[in-house]
């Protein structure tokens, strides 16, 4: 039996280590390439999101916490992880699997239809509204690819969630094609130092202290430019922290254990959040 014959739910990967996690990518990616390659279809996008979906279900608890996508095309392994595994070969069928992010397939886990790319930034500012209106603890998290992002939609939700300050983390999925290359080691170094909860911690003591001392509020101002501006030098990201969001990347999205590390780190943030993901389509 292979991992991929133990998998029911999300819940069910939480007994896997990294390694076992690593093996049922790659049952996955077969399972992906035999089915899709005889029915047809969209092949490439959900191969390079593989990792990346692992993860987010491994860090996250589907369906208390609510994870959108943007593209069903890159949710593939989200069905077979979802409890559709038996169904796949239905794919893009008669009476089969959809070949998106279906609500009437899975009510759960699907929250929404997928539709035109673009869209998920104002469905999970609406779920995180939603939460907030009930004082609710659950996490939000949209991904969303490169492509998608430059449409006019998604750049009106960023601006909105960055205006509001809600706690949303947006994944970016970028397979390289769109955004800049990962920047050496020290870019990522300073990326896990920005999400440890230690360093977090540590930056609102100062700043609590630092506004106490004499023109406190304009030192923590200029301590705040120049991280900025520190990390403008070495991340490609200054335009998300300009529309209010909390930068992270990028990270290397075929790595499952910074993804991990990265994405529980991010769990004790707040705000808005934006985590770059390089990935490979394919």
């Amino acid at each position: 039996m292979g991992y991929l014959d133990q998998i029911a739910r999300p819940a069910d990967l939480k007994a896997l280590n990294v390694a076992q996690l690593a093996a049922l990518a790659r049952e996955i990616r077969e399972e992906l390439i035999g089915t899709i390659s005889g029915l047809g279809g969209h092949l490439a996008s959900s191969l390079g999101a593989v990792e990346l979906c692992l993860a987010l279900h491994y860090a996250y608890n589907a369906p208390e916490d609510q994870l959108v996508w943007d593209m069903g095309y890159q949710a593939f392994t989200h069905k077979l992880i979802t409890g559709r595994r038996a169904q796949f070969k239905t794919l893009k069928q008669y009476k089969g699997l959809t070949g998106f992010n279906n609500k009437d397939e899975s009510p759960a886990y699907d929250l929404f239809t997928t539709g035109h790319g673009g869209t998920v930034l104002s469905t999970a500012l609406g779920l995180a509204m939603a939460r907030d209106q009930e004082r609710a603890r659950r996490h939000v998290v949209a991904i969303i690819g490169d492509a998608s992002l430059g449409e006019g939609m998604a750049l009106e939700a960023l601006n909105h969630i960055g205006h509001l300050k809600t706690n949303v983390v947006v994944v970016l999925n970028d397979n390289r094609m769109s955004i800049s290359q990962p920047i050496g080691g020290l870019s990522r170094y300073l990326n896990r130092l920005i999400t440890n909860p230690g360093y977090n911690r540590i930056r609102k003591d100062v700043e609590k202290l630092v506004r106490k001392l004499p023109h406190g509020t304009a030192l923590v101002r200029l301590g705040k430019k120049m991280e900025e501006s520190v990390k403008g030098l070495l991340t490609p990201g200054m335009v998300f922290e300009e529309l209010g969001f909390r930068y992270v990347g990028p990270i290397d999205g075929h790595n499952l254990r910074e993804l991990i590390s990265t994405l529980k780190n991010l769990k004790q943030m707040s705000g808005p959040i934006l985590l770059h993901v390089s990935t490979l389509k394919g």
